[in-house]
């Protein structure tokens, strides 16, 4: 009798069969992150993986469940770039990026406390684009025919020229119709005046000079707009500025939204957002959103609408992906709005603390995030709790 194979594969159908069976990691250089399943060191950076041709663009994603080792991961990896010369702009939201800037000889730069944000940069069809998402944000809902035209008409009665205060030039050519003019025309300038003189005038206006995000590393510390309904507004103005200082350097840079759950569940924000997502390339940007809870993907806009396709296609254009553990229904709605396989799904329900299932184009990896001991000087987030 004679042995017959029902069965055979090599390592690479292996790797397409998405199993992690003989991961040996990115074969990238650079700083360990941590190690593969069997013992390599793990180093990925999204632009040396693009290099390599592992991927197609920079961003990327990191997500998981309080406490599984995300925030760990993103600090270390943020001083490994810095350490080569990356540049890093930090949103934090929560004041949680205090000791790393500290580390680095960095003080974070409070948005609406320290100074004003100016966004736009003097390119009249980006910053019109902008403005149009910015001012449909603070009113909640889509533009109306109304009033594009009346922005239109007002941009037209600009002075020629630079203007430093768009918004307050803007304003001032509407000011006018707060008792005057027709509905589409009062309602532009009672958006404006918000911006210029109301609520959000701290903001975006103010004395002297707007926020200056140079340096090598810039943590933007958000925490007064926390939990509160300018937080959007706040996160979107500084992408937009943060996005085009980065840019504007020959180095390679990454720019880090922690609490992204707010842009994706605004609808003119993750409008405007997938626009320049695409341009990620050309910049030699990173985008890399940190996401606590999977489910507020599932719930940005109702079922079945454009706005939730638009986020869950905006995630799954992140061709680098960092999956710590999520309970089991969350995993169930990362596996849904990122396409994972029965297999990834289940993993994800019972990976380990500190373990990521790393996606990064068509490879997978599981990694142990291993921080250095010099790392702890800025990882330990649990510090308050023992006091």
């Amino acid at each position: 009798m004679t042995k017959q194979w029902t069965h055979w594969a090599t390592t690479s159908d292996v790797a397409t069969l998405r199993l992690t069976a003989f991961d040996e990691g990115a074969h990238v250089g650079g700083t360990a992150l941590g190690t593969a399943q069997y013992g390599k060191e793990f180093c990925l950076d999204p632009f040396d993986a693009y290099e390599h041709g592992l991927i197609s663009n920079p961003n990327m994603i990191v997500a998981g469940s309080i406490g599984t080792g995300k925030s760990t991961l993103v600090k270390i990896m943020i001083d490994r770039a810095l350490q080569r010369q990356r540049r890093v702009v930090v949103l934090d939201p929560k004041g949680e990026y205090a000791a790393l800037a500290r580390c680095h000889g960095v003080r974070p730069v409070a948005f609406g406390k320290d100074g004003w944000c100016n966004p736009f940069t003097g390119s009249e069809p980006g910053d019109k684009e902008f403005l149009r998402a910015l001012l449909a944000s603070a009113q909640g809902s889509p533009l109306t025919s109304e009033q594009h035209f009346v922005l239109d008409v007002t941009w037209s009665q600009l002075p020629t020229g630079p203007h430093p205060r768009l918004l307050r030039a803007l304003y001032d050519v509407v000011a006018p119709y707060e008792l005057r003019g027709d509905d589409a025309q009062r309602a532009l300038s009672h958006l404006l005046h918000r911006f210029v003189k109301g609520d959000l005038s701290n903001l975006f206006d103010g004395e002297g000079e707007p926020l200056s995000f140079q340096g090598t590393f810039v943590v933007i510390d958000l925490s007064t707009q926390w939990m509160s309904s300018s937080l959007p507004l706040a996160l979107l103005s500084a992408v937009a500025a943060a996005q085009h200082v980065v840019a504007s350097e020959e180095q390679l840079g990454y720019l880090v939204l922690d609490e992204s759950w707010a842009l994706l569940e605004d609808a003119a924000a993750l409008q405007w957002l997938q626009g320049s997502w695409k341009l990620a390339r050309s910049r030699g940007l990173s985008h890399t959103l940190v996401l606590h809870r999977w489910s507020d993907v599932a719930t940005a806009g109702d079922a079945g609408t454009s706005q939730q396709a638009r986020a869950q296609g905006l995630l799954r254009e992140c061709e680098t992906m960092w999956l710590f553990r999520q309970p089991r229904d969350e995993a169930r709605a990362m596996s849904q709005a990122l396409g994972l396989t029965p297999l990834e799904e289940q993993y994800l329900g019972s990976t380990p603390k500190g373990v990521a299932l790393v996606r990064y184009g068509r490879h997978r990896s599981v990694v142990k995030v291993q921080p250095l001991e010099s790392d702890a000087l800025f990882i330990d987030t649990d510090e308050a709790m023992r006091r």
